[in-house]
């Protein structure tokens, strides 16, 4: 598999002129710890994460040092803090340093990634352009997917990203849901569902989607009932 198998695409990006207090409101409302900034074409110029926001001038958390600390402390260190902490505008609180991979990156590596660089996520580029994004609950999805006898062979990958894509572009069209395409993981034919439903009636159609997906030979159920 590869992060193709496992990316979300519909990803929640800000711009750099966009307002700090916009993204603090994207990051709660759709409860994600993390923002690609992207231009008028999609390019990613940074991060924006939860990280970012620790020191902010509005809820005191201003990074407090000992004076001699202070002294000591380089003063492009200073200015940067002073940025992150002030900053109104989401380019001067952002990261500015974007480690990326591509759609055809292994899972192996997307994990030696997350863990070399003690990253969350890891936007996904193609000819330079945001298509997706891979987080750390989709790899453990694929190896909870593999736990469960769920091993994709090679020789199946390309149907299993063809039965993904489908049902993908399935739920784009239904407005009865808002189920993540983070919750879907494809191996061997076997649609793995997981993630909260609200309704009995979504988790009935949900499953009736999936089954409906040429090419489907078994759904495992893992959606949990929120209602």
């Amino acid at each position: 598999m590869d992060a193709s198998d496992v990316m979300v695409r519909r990803v929640v990006t800000i711009g750099p002129d966009d307002d700090v207090a916009a993204a603090v409101r994207l990051l709660v409302d759709h409860d994600i710890s993390a923002l690609p900034v992207v231009d008028a074409e999609n390019h990613v110029l940074g991060v924006l994460s939860e990280g970012d926001l620790l020191h902010r001038e509005e809820d005191g958390t201003l990074k407090r040092r000992p004076w001699w600390v202070e002294a000591l402390t380089p003063s492009s260190t200073l200015a940067l803090d002073y940025a992150k902490s002030h900053g109104r505008r989401v380019a001067e609180v952002m990261s500015a340093k974007v480690i990326s991979a591509s759609e055809d990156t292994p899972l192996w590596e997307l994990a030696n990634i997350l863990e070399k660089n003690r990253i969350k996520r890891v936007p996904i580029l193609k000819d330079g352009k945001l298509v997706g994004i891979v987080s750390r609950s989709n790899l453990i999805q694929a190896l909870a997917s593999a736990e469960a006898g769920l091993e994709p062979p090679a020789k199946d990958a390309a149907a299993d990203r063809d039965i993904r894509n489908a049902i993908l572009a399935r739920l784009a069209d239904q407005p009865w849901t808002d189920f993540g395409e983070r919750n879907i993981v494809v191996s061997d034919k076997v649609v793995h569902l997981w993630g909260l439903v609200g309704s009995p009636e979504e988790h009935k159609a949900l499953l009736a989607l999936a089954e409906g997906i040429p090419g489907v030979r078994k759904i495992s159920d893992e959606m949990i009932a929120s209602y």
